[in-house]
């Protein structure tokens, strides 16, 4: 393996693992020696790469530093066009049109060879066409998750009946026919997941919730089975 190619795989794997990883576990990834994995990532080190060592715990990579661009192999390309037309099919209509676009930017800058690869792509994704249609802007939902802030909703549970939640959205779960949000919801005092398609009118607050959402997310998560629709 080329010298250059060798630097951007080792690369990726410190951004694969978020915590510290040995370098013997990152000599065996890569498959090079442990001697030839010291001296790349003082080369990584000379050019700018913030990467963190320490006795008996590891390496880390610390986000901000790029490599100049490099080409997607045809895999790395046709993963990225699967995932493309899954969000395409899957996703509201703004995260379906974001998908199109990122793929459109990306094939912009491709050689010739590797642009007819993204045309030819060799995977796909049926449609469903028994989905359940959201009828509220889920975008709404989206943002207010990456803002960290609550949302008053309009919701139809599983008996029917209609109540008026304040929740704290964590996540968006895609399931084959619907989607379901897990949140804080301040009327049962716990958490719930609530079926998109369920969702009569949505609305953001602009109030941001008192907790960090990555520890509830892990907090839901050790506390929940797989997710599902829960009974709300």
């Amino acid at each position: 393996m080329a010298r250059a190619a060798r630097l951007l795989e080792l690369m990726q794997a410190l951004r694969r693992h978020r915590a510290p990883v040995s370098g013997v576990d990152l000599a065996r990834e890569l498959g090079i020696s442990l001697r030839t994995l010291y001296r790349d990532i003082a080369t990584l080190q000379e050019q700018g790469a913030d990467i963190r060592g320490e006795a008996g715990v590891g390496y880390v990579l610390r986000p901000g530093f790029t490599l100049p661009p490099l080409n997607f192999s045809v895999d790395e390309l046709e993963a990225l066009v699967l995932g493309s037309r899954w969000v395409a099919v899957r996703g509201d209509a703004r995260l379906g049109a974001a998908a199109g676009n990122a793929v459109a930017k990306i094939r912009a800058v491709l050689p010739a060879e590797l642009r007819e690869s993204v045309d030819a792509a060799t995977l796909t994704v049926p449609a469903f066409t028994t989905a359940e249609p959201a009828k509220v802007d889920v975008s709404v939902i989206r943002a207010a998750i990456r803002k960290e802030e609550t949302l008053s909703i309009s919701y139809r549970d599983t008996s029917g009946a209609h109540t008026q939640r304040t929740i704290w959205p964590l996540l968006i779960g895609f399931f084959e026919r619907v989607m379901v949000v897990p949140a804080w919801c301040e009327l049962r005092k716990d958490y719930r997941a609530f079926r998109v398609d369920r969702i009569l009118a949505v609305e953001a607050t602009g109030a941001r919730y008192p907790r960090r959402r990555a520890e509830m997310v892990k907090e839901w998560r050790a506390r929940q089975p797989p997710l599902t629709a829960a009974r709300n």
